[in-house]
């Protein structure tokens, strides 16, 4: 997978604290909405799942080109219309609140090839759009033992109260089966798990449940079992008449990290008015803005607060008021952190650039790997921050990079970041662990940095030189920002390669660390697979040395510039293997060079480079080919193209309705948002594209 990368490093501009406002989730590292749709022939399920921290208050569905909808049904307490364009919208009283789901059924005059939708706020602003393709319903299983014995679950809150409601959340059981769910010998619910033996579901405790410890069951139809400990309070008492409405600040972080996001919510009158000020420690006012609270008296600004990179460090605070009160909670900004880079959108989609900003050590060399879903390293760059330490960079996918996440590891002297970023999705934390370095003396501590979901108690276990486990499994909980660090002491261990391993359920991570071991006193050979290379080639490199010793291997370009450079060992057997290195996208064309030195030993081989070139265009619609009247702008894509680009869009009648010009970036890549007019027909457009040496064109459907 070829991918490109720029970076700029400068001094940063940013006015104090001023508040940049960026759109995201409180859980970001999620998908928002989850839609499933299950079907049987012309008869269609479709699930509706709020992943998101804002409820959902109405649903929106629209058919596509080749089948039309008959009729709906909906669950009570929800009504559905359908606009004469074909739109149905869902809308109820009860809002879908996060952690719930709701289901519609529907029914076409054909097998529907995916349905389009779109959740929107309290606000009618849209939360999420997309488009599911219908899976076949699957059948329930009511026999067998479906509970098994890596069966997992948990209860959100940990502590409930009697008469409160939970959400229960579990993996590892049997596909597709149907399990109760009991409080010592009182079943509360039930439930169906995926096609992946996972479900989430929201139940109530019981009002008259008595308070203490209790056991809580999940059984299968065999009468298998997986039970955990709880502990029940006490029934919430009632808020008294004056303090319903009283002016509140909600809960946040008493320290933000610099790069970090914070969140301003609380409680007010209902319908009030809210004046938000932030000040500094000598009492100026460095920004304020207005919120209005709903008709239950919440409120929340909906975009979250990004702290600049260039803020000062120290003591603010925060004050709300209205015609009546005022309340202040303090804040302090801390910067804790060597390196600190977030990126500018947590989600893109393809066509657009990842964009990273951030701080590290001033003058250093810093070291940026990205990683694809699959964990493949497709780049690697060093950059050298200048005497600002302020840096920028950016990364373009291409038209065949994988939908997921990626995770960007950024690494400075013994300092250690994961950035996390979605293509075409909110990215997913994942189980990943990252070492400090490579090589450790004995006695020594292994700085390990864990990522995966808030909360989640992972395993960590150690394995030595003959595969076998060094001590108990370790547990390591994560924080609330997805991230943990344990150091492990060394005492004992003898010389050799060890193994990291990081586990949670089935998913595992695995990373490799040597002990006590020296450069090689001996001949070294290495060898590049191929003598020829493309840019953007990825490399497998292969050589021998002396058994068990630590080496460096060096990518050099044929101005004599180190491109990367890379602690490495020889195994048991003297056996060196490496596919970490890319030859980059913008490398020159010429004679390259890996050097591999341990030591006073060195060896080098040769290799050439050649430039690619790339021809032809292509084009994307990402709101997709099937536009509903409601979605009043769409954005084209176009990458490979060369030079000044002219754009026509056509009806089907071959009218000419605009037309206009652009220019392409270094990479070839032009991101055009067009406005649909408001007197567009129904009916079928082609997008046309042309620059000095090819055509392309793309056809989407006004619905």
């Amino acid at each position: 997978m070829k991918k490109s990368m720029t970076r700029v490093i400068s001094i940063s501009s940013i006015i104090l604290f001023s508040i940049i406002l960026v759109i995201i989730p409180s859980n970001a590292y999620a998908e928002e909405i989850n839609v499933k749709s299950f079907a049987v022939e012309e008869t269609a399920i479709i699930q509706v799942t709020n992943n998101s921290n804002e409820n959902i208050k109405s649903f929106k569905i629209w058919a596509g080109s080749d089948y039309n909808f008959k009729s709906f049904k909906t669950e009570k307490g929800w009504v559905g219309e359908k606009t004469p364009l074909g739109v149905i919208i869902f809308k109820s009283s009860e809002d879908i609140k996060p952690g719930e789901s709701v289901k519609f059924g529907i029914k076409t005059d054909k097998t529907n090839s995916g349905i389009n939708w779109k959740a929107l706020d309290k606000s009618g602003e849209q939360m999420d759009i997309g488009k599911v393709l219908s899976k076949e319903i699957p059948k329930v299983s009511t026999s067998g033992t479906d509970i098994l014995t890596e069966s997992t679950f948990r209860i959100i809150p940990e502590t409930p109260n009697s008469g409160s409601s939970i959400r229960v959340t579990g993996d590892g059981f049997g596909a597709s089966k149907e399990l109760d769910v009991y409080i010592d010998t009182k079943k509360i619910g039930d439930f169906v798990t995926d096609n992946n033996g996972h479900f989430m579901t929201t139940m109530k405790i019981p009002a008259n449940q008595n308070n203490g410890t209790v056991n809580m069951k999940i059984k299968d139809k065999s009468g298998e079992e997986q039970k955990i400990s709880i502990t029940i309070g006490k029934i919430l008492e009632e808020i008294p008449e004056v303090n319903k409405f009283k002016l509140v600040i909600q809960d946040y972080p008493d320290t933000i990290q610099i790069g970090g996001f914070l969140d301003i919510f609380g409680t007010a009158k209902p319908s009030d008015t809210i004046t938000v000020k932030i000040s500094d420690s000598d009492g100026g006012i460095i920004n304020s803005g207005t919120v209005e609270s709903d008709y239950e008296g919440k409120w929340k600004f909906e975009q979250s607060i990004k702290i600049p990179f260039d803020t000062i460090v120290g003591k603010y605070s925060i004050t709300i008021s209205d015609d009546e009160d005022n309340a202040i909670r303090n804040l302090s900004i801390n910067s804790d952190k060597i390196i600190t880079i977030t990126p500018s959108n947590l989600k893109i989609n393809k066509g657009e650039i990842m964009k990273f900003s951030g701080t590290a050590l001033p003058n250093k060399i810093i070291e940026i790997i990205i990683k694809e879903p699959a964990g493949e390293e497709i780049f690697s760059e060093n950059i050298l921050v200048n005497e600002s330490g302020f840096v920028e960079f950016e990364y373009q996918p291409n038209e065949t990079s994988i939908k997921g996440t990626y995770t960007i590891i950024a690494t400075q002297e013994k300092n250690k970041e994961l950035i996390f970023v979605g293509l075409e999705q909110f990215p997913v934390i994942p189980l990943l662990l990252e070492l400090d370095k490579l090589n450790y003396q004995t006695g020594g501590n292994v700085k390990i940095i864990f990522s995966g979901k808030a909360l989640d108690v992972i395993k960590l276990r150690i394995i030595d030189p003959q595969n076998n486990q060094v001590g108990d499994d370790i547990p390591i909980t994560l924080q609330a920002d997805n991230r943990g660090i344990y150091e492990l002491n060394l005492n004992g261990y003898t010389a050799g390669v060890y193994s990291a391993v990081a586990s949670k359920g089935s998913e595992q991570n695995i990373k490799t660390f040597t002990v006590g071991l020296q450069v090689g006193a001996g001949t070294i050979k290495i060898n590049a697979t191929k003598s020829t290379y493309l840019t953007g080639d990825a490399m497998v490199l292969l050589g021998d040395a002396p058994k068990n010793s630590i080496m460096i291997i060096s990518l050099m370009d044929p101005d004599g510039k180190i491109i990367r450079e890379k602690n490495t060992f020889s195994d048991k057997d003297g056996r060196i293997s490496d596919n970490t290195f890319h030859i980059p996208e913008n490398g020159k064309q010429g004679i390259w060079k890996i050097i591999v030195r341990s030591g006073a030993s060195s060896d080098s081989t040769e290799f050439e480079v050649l430039s690619t070139i790339k021809q032809g265009m292509s084009i994307t619609i990402p709101e997709g080919l099937e536009i509903s009247s409601e979605i009043q702008t769409i954005t084209i894509q176009v990458s490979g193209a060369q030079q000044n680009v002219g754009v026509e869009i056509i009806a089907s009648d071959g009218k000419v309705i605009d037309s206009f010009s652009s220019s392409a970036s270094e990479q070839g890549n032009i991101n055009l948002p067009w406005v649909i007019p408001s007197n567009m027909e129904p009916g079928t457009y082609t997008v046309k594209v042309t620059d000095a040496f090819s055509t392309a064109q793309i056809i989407f459907e006004v619905l």
